[in-house]
């Protein structure tokens, strides 16, 4: 499997999102989106927790670092669309267990994807507000004692990243960090229109939508330059 590294940080390069979903199976990893943010901010925890996973390229930001590198053909695999296309792939093989949002949200996370595909065997969810070390590592020996195929994990990073490692030493499975994805596919968040996200101009819609974005957009620009420039 082809990969570059960009400020230490491995970016997968798949061509389409079955590739992908045929390699994390064989690996059993965590599925970790890189986006322009994770790439410029890494730390050396993050870098390790990545690199030791299947860092994909969900964001623009991680496409033009790819293309630079001599890929190409290097494509955005939006994690908000992923989940959904291995939950497709798998419903009726594999057992899943979802974790993050609200309550309101989880449940109606659960029972959409019961309705979209029938006789899913959900093992057990929960919602992401984890309040104690207690709580946590419950969370954790669950996942072990039922043993899911496939693990969501929806509660932004690093925290999913976090929880997806110490989970994955104690059960081996497929593990996604998910962000807000749940309340995307719920439609409690709105995602962009296909135009612009097919244009790779979703940041810019986000940005007209929540111009409060404006100071982690410049980052984005910074980031453009410095990629042009080979100084990523």
């Amino acid at each position: 499997m082809n990969f570059t590294t960009v400020k230490g940080l491995k970016i997968f390069n798949f061509s389409n999102r079955h590739e992908l979903i045929e390699y994390v199976d064989k690996e059993k990893k965590s599925l970790i989106a890189i986006n322009a943010e994770k790439i410029l901010h890494s730390t050396e925890e993050t870098r390790s927790l990545i690199n030791q996973n299947i860092g994909y390229a969900d964001g623009v930001g991680a496409v033009w670092a790819l293309k630079k590198k001599g890929f190409k053909g290097a494509i955005k695999i939006a994690g908000a669309e992923l989940w959904i296309d291995i939950v497709n792939h798998f419903y009726k093989s594999k057992s899943f267990y979802l974790i993050g949002a609200k309550d309101e949200v989880i449940n109606k996370t659960i029972n959409q994807l019961k309705e979209e595909f029938p006789g899913i065997n959900i093992l057990g969810y929960r919602n992401g507000y984890i309040q104690t070390d207690d709580e946590r590592a419950q969370l954790i020996d669950n996942i072990a004692k039922l043993k899911p195929d496939v693990v969501f994990v929806a509660m932004g990073s690093p925290k999913q990243e976090l929880l997806m490692q110490d989970m994955q030493s104690k059960h081996s499975a497929i593990y996604q960090g998910l962000g807000g994805s749940f309340d995307v596919y719920t439609g409690n968040i709105q995602r962009a229109p296909r135009w612009w996200i097919d244009n790779n101009l979703e940041w810019a819609y986000r940005l007209i939508k929540e111009p409060t974005r404006i100071k982690r957009q410049v980052h984005l620009i910074r980031y453009f330059f410095l990629v042009m420039f080979n100084q990523i």
